[in-house]
């Protein structure tokens, strides 16, 4: 009987060849990382777990300690499961416009949910988490600024990239959020190969693609390298939504918004690439559509 414990089945994530959305670049290979397949259902889960396993070693994470992160979603989730299956307290803090799936997770987990005003985005969420942590109440992991976030992926995502792909992968696409994944990536990738091309997506001015995002000076992620990235493309809103549902009814995978935006920029390389130039561009799906089943996005 095959059987590991829940931390040693994160990663090693399969890779789907999205040949429907591919067609007209018959030059270009497309391969989507379905990270929706790690247990807690996100990419999120490598970093929650990379963040406890580093606090641990170094002694900063005791038996009873509390921890207190500002979050999104995935990464709140994936936190709680970890924080469940090893035993320390939890409480996340998000704004309140996020789906009601990603609460009722977390909260199935054990965590404790703080929610701060929508019109104060994520930077008030992370306000009231640094508040709670000077007054005491807990440690924060921070993952904006912990090296753990990307190391995940540095020991992970970019390996298994790499194997996967028997070392043909020539393009690496990620949307931009806490920056863990493409800045962890991009190193593994660029030490096997460093042609290898990595692009980062964006939200355009003003849309809103959760899982995306463009800060403020002032709130760019302190483990966020400009050099780790090659080119940043921007996506829409509506682009975003339309290949998230592409992706559902003609590959068959079931993904959330940011992955949309993600191959929806992953497409628009494709576009810049010679047709007598063979390519195969890799792209991070972070998530499962099902934690947005509240929203429109499906409808």
């Amino acid at each position: 009987m095959l059987m590991a414990k829940l931390e040693f089945l994160v990663g090693n994530t399969p890779l789907a060849d999205l040949d429907k959305l591919g067609k007209p670049f018959p030059h270009v290979r497309l391969l989507a990382k379905l990270e929706g397949n790690n247990p807690a259902g996100s990419v999120k889960d490598r970093a929650a777990l990379s963040m406890f396993q580093g606090a641990i070693r170094r002694g900063e994470l005791t038996p009873g300690t509390r921890i207190i992160e500002a979050t999104s979603g995935n990464t709140g989730i994936a936190l709680a499961m970890i924080a469940a299956r090893l035993g320390y307290p939890m409480t996340l803090i998000m704004p309140e416009s996020m789906t009601i799936e990603r609460r009722a997770s977390m909260s199935a987990y054990g965590a404790e949910i703080v929610l701060t005003p929508e019109g104060q985005s994520m930077e008030g969420s992370i306000d009231l988490c640094r508040q709670m942590v000077a007054e005491g109440r807990g440690i924060n992991f921070d993952q904006f600024s912990n090296p753990d976030n990307w190391r995940a992926h540095f020991h992970g995502t970019g390996p298994e990239i790499w194997r996967d792909t028997e070392g043909e992968v020539t393009h690496f696409v990620s949307a931009m959020g806490t920056t863990g994944t493409i800045m962890g990536t991009s190193r593994a990738l660029k030490a096997f190969n460093p042609k290898i091309r990595v692009v980062g997506v964006h939200p355009e001015e003003g849309a809103k693609i959760a899982g995306i995002r463009r800060w403020p000076e002032a709130y760019l992620p302190k483990i966020y390298e400009r050099e780790w990235v090659d080119e940043i493309l921007s996506v829409g809103d509506a682009e975003a939504n339309e290949v998230t549902r592409r992706l559902a009814k003609e590959e068959g995978v079931f993904c959330g918004q940011s992955a949309g935006g993600a191959v929806a920029a992953a497409l628009k390389l494709a576009a810049t690439i010679p047709a007598d130039q063979q390519a195969t561009i890799v792209v991070i799906l972070p998530d499962r559509g099902d934690r947005y089943l509240s929203t429109d996005l499906f409808r």
